[in-house]
Order: structure tokens, then C-alpha cells, then sequence
């Protein structure tokens, strides 16, 4: 979206276009465009609108029914926090004291609503005046809140009377591409972790592939995942980080609330300094456990062996296999790992398997993997399936040698 489209939308023509426009449909978005020029609607405001409404119903599974009244660039949405891990953030800054946060790098402002929403007040900046006035719409509702289009390093937060930073640097190129180095984030990471030395309450949102390797010792690192899915690590400092620093992750899952909906369960797993665990290592047992992604990229798969009182298969690879089933986690938290009953263990020979599931019926698959080189798409080929029946595969490697797991998933 440019400078002149976002003008079009707001203007009041445009807005109520905007928001009269039904509920976006890629199969019908053809159709409507046809029916806009027709109804005379000028064509670019009408592609404006269309485009708005596309991105909306896209940002609806990040920030729920607020998608339905925010502006979007495509930029912006990419990065934008889910709703349900930014008020997670609003809750740090909250419960260390903070008054006033300043958003270095807002985009579309999905944190600093959750900010606002809270109550803090809210200074928040971007350095690309498009993306900059979207959030100014998106805040519209929320008077403590103020949107600047300039860089946010370059604020004087003493005299802002700031006492709280979040950033979210931008971790893609221009082109789309992601970046992995946090050298060049935009701004870069060390500009805005030095930040601490002035407002002690500062978090940053990086990418969950970040290495390990040459991460702040005074932070707390945190991954976090929502029904399943790794979305970001955060890196808190000072008040934001009351357990102090080490590394910890945060599993978010949905589950039924007894009414009839559902209600996001949370769950924390962590270490300190000093807190490392040497897991044990051995056979499979009846019970297979794959930790949660947050768990794994935090490298807190022995932590998590614990738990379950299990072992790992290999002392290199995410897979926890215990004697019994693992008890059920307290008070409805959601569980550190997806568990499966394990029903067969082979060496890996695509002819066994083969017949092995041929034998059985067995005309689609699951396939799993971690610690092997096959390909689950190119095995799945050669495995000419036929039959009505379902399997899971495991392939990993045990004591050096590849294997092959038939598992079902645990109910629940």
C-alpha cells in the first residue's frame, strides 16, 4: 500500500467503502472488482479497498475480530505480533510498573494496542510513513497512545518520559527474503539492546531461529509457540525479567473452557544459570513424546524429559520415550509435548516397510522425522500406499542406526 492508496481509504468515501465490502472471498474478489467499476467506483480505490479487505481477512487469525477495523500493509502483517502473545507483553510491562512504552518499531501497532489496552501510555514510531499512519488508524481509539512517523533511536526517552522500550526490528530484506543475522536487523540488535543502560525495562522480539551463541547473559530469552506453531523469541531485560535470566519457553495452546468455546492455556518452561540437565539416554520404551517446538528451540529437551520422566532416544535428537504414559498436566495447562503409543520399532529397509504396511492395509501416512536424511515426500512415493487404513511414522535415528517408529497419537 502507497502513500496515495491509504490516502483514497481515507478519505470517507473510501473508508465506507471499505467497510461496506463483504466478507473477502478470492474466489469472488474478481467478480466484486467487476461490479465496483461498474457501480463507478474509481478502479484504484476500489483495488485499494479490495486489497485492505484481503489483508484484513488474512490478519484475522493474528488479531482476531480488531482485524475487521485496522489498516494493513502486507509488511506490516507479516511481523505483526498475535494478539494473544502481545497482550502477554503488555502484561510484562504492567507488572514491572511501567507507565509509559516506548514502540520503537511499531508497524501496524498490534503491540502498542495491546499496550493501550491495558492502560499504559503509549509512544510509538516507525520509520516508513505509510506503515506509520496505518498505526495511527489502528490507535485511533486510544488517546494515550501516539503514533510518530520518525526513528525511534533517535528519542530522547528521558525526556519523553519513557520507562519502558519494546522494539521489533525488521528481520526481512526489501525482496522479502528473511534475515538471520542480528547484525542486520533493521535497526540492528545491539543498537537496541544497549538501549537497557537507559530504560532497564526493555524487550525485544527477534526471530526464533536466533542462536544461542552470543545471547545477552542478563536476559531472559523466551520462545513461544501457539498451538504449536514457534511465532517469536523475546529477549526481556531488568523488571521485565523477574525470575531473572536464562532461557525459557512459552507454550500457548487453545482449550475447551466447558461452555462450549475455548480458552488459551499457558505454560512455561525454564532454566537459570547453573541449571543445565544431562538427560538420560536409552531404548524405546511404549511411549514416544516429540517436546514443543518452543521447548526444543529453547533447548530445554532434557527439562522436558524430566517432566514426563522419560529419556531420550539420542542425546542429539528432540524425541522422548518413557515406560508409561506421562501424566496429564495440572490445572489444564497445556502439555510441553505431543505424545504417541508406539506400536512397532524396525531398523529403516524401505523393502520391510514396505511390506510392513502393505501387510496392514495402509493407504496414507503420517511420516515424522528428526536426526535422518530421508525425505518424507520422496519416501512416501516409494512406498506405493494402497488401503483403507492410517499410519504414523517415526523415522530418527537409536544408538547410530536410522529406524523406523509406527506410533498413534495418545487421545487428548
Amino acid at each position: 500500500m502507497d502513500t496515495p492508496s491509504l490516502a483514497r481509504l481515507l478519505s470517507p468515501e473510501g473508508w465506507a467503502l471499505l467497510n461496506a465490502l463483504p466478507p473477502y472471498d478470492e474466489k469472488q474478489a474478481m467478480a466484486l472488482a467487476t461490479r465496483l467499476r461498474a457501480d463507478g467506483v474509481d478502479p484504484e480505490l476500489a483495488a485499494a479497498a479490495l486489497t485492505q479487505s484481503r489483508l484484513r481477512a488474512k490478519a484475522r487469525a493474528k488479531l482476531g475480530d480488531f482485524a475487521d477495523g485496522m489498516l494493513f500493509t502486507p509488511d506490516g502483517l507479516e511481523q505483526a505480533t498475535r494478539l494473544v502473545v502481545a497482550a502477554l507483553h503488555a502484561r510484562r510491562y504492567l507488572a514491572a510498573g511501567v507507565t509509559k512504552v516506548a514502540d520503537l518499531t511499531s508497524g501496524i501497532g498490534a503491540d502498542a494496542l495491546a499496550f493501550a489496552g491495558v492502560g499504559l501510555q503509549v509512544l510509538a514510531t516507525d520509520v516508513d510513513e505509510v506503515t506509520a499512519a496505518a498505526a495511527t488508524v489502528n490507535l485511533r481509539h486510544f488517546p494515550e497512545a501516539e503514533v510518530r512517523h520518525t526513528d525511534g533511536l533517535t528519542l530522547d526517552l528521558a525526556a519523553e518520559g519513557v520507562d519502558g522500550v519494546y522494539a521489533d526490528p525488521a528481520r526481512r530484506t526489501r525482496g522479502g527474503r528473511r534475515v538471520f543475522d542480528p547484525a542486520a536487523y533493521a535497526p540492528p540488535l545491539d543498537a537496541v539492546w544497549a538501549l537497557r543502560t537507559q530504560v532497564p525495562a526493555l524487550g525485544i522480539k527477534v526471530g526464533p531461529g536466533i542462536p544461542h551463541q552470543g545471547l545477552p547473559d542478563d536476559a531472559e530469552t523466551q520462545w513461544v509457540s501457539v498451538d504449536g506453531d514457534v511465532v517469536e523469541a523475546g529477549l526481556w531485560f531488568g523488571p521485565l525479567a523477574p525470575d531473572g535470566p536464562g532461557r525459557s519457553a512459552l507454550v500457548l495452546a487453545a482449550v475447551p473452557d466447558g461452555a462450549g468455546g475455548s480458552r488459551t492455556a499457558t505454560r512455561v518452561l525454564r532454566t537459570g544459570p547453573g541449571d543445565e540437565l544431562v538427560p538420560d539416554v536409552g531404548a524405546v520404551g511404549g511411549y514416544l513424546y516429540e517436546p514443543d517446538g518452543a521447548v526444543i528451540r529453547a533447548g530445554l529437551v532434557a527439562h522436558a524429559a524430566a517432566e514426563l520422566g522419560g529419556r531420550l532416544l539420542d542425546r542429539t535428537i528432540a524425541y522422548v520415550t518413557t515406560d508409561q504414559p506421562a501424566p496429564a498436566p495440572a490445572d489444564g495447562a497445556p502439555p510441553v509435548a505431543t505424545g504417541y503409543r508406539v506400536l512397532d520399532v524396525m531398523g529403516f529397509s524401505l523393502k520391510r516397510l514396505k511390506a510392513y504396511l502393505r501387510e496392514r492395509g495402509v493407504g496414507r501416512v503420517t511420516i515424522k522425522k528428526r536426526g535422518t536424511a530421508v525425505t518424507p515426500e520422496q519416501l512416501r512415493s516409494q512406498l506405493s500406499l494402497r488401503g483403507d487404513a492410517e499410519a504414523t511414522l517415526v523415522l530418527t535415528r537409536i544408538d547410530g542406526a536410522q529406524h523406523v517408529l509406527v506410533v498413534e497419537p495418545l487421545a487428548g
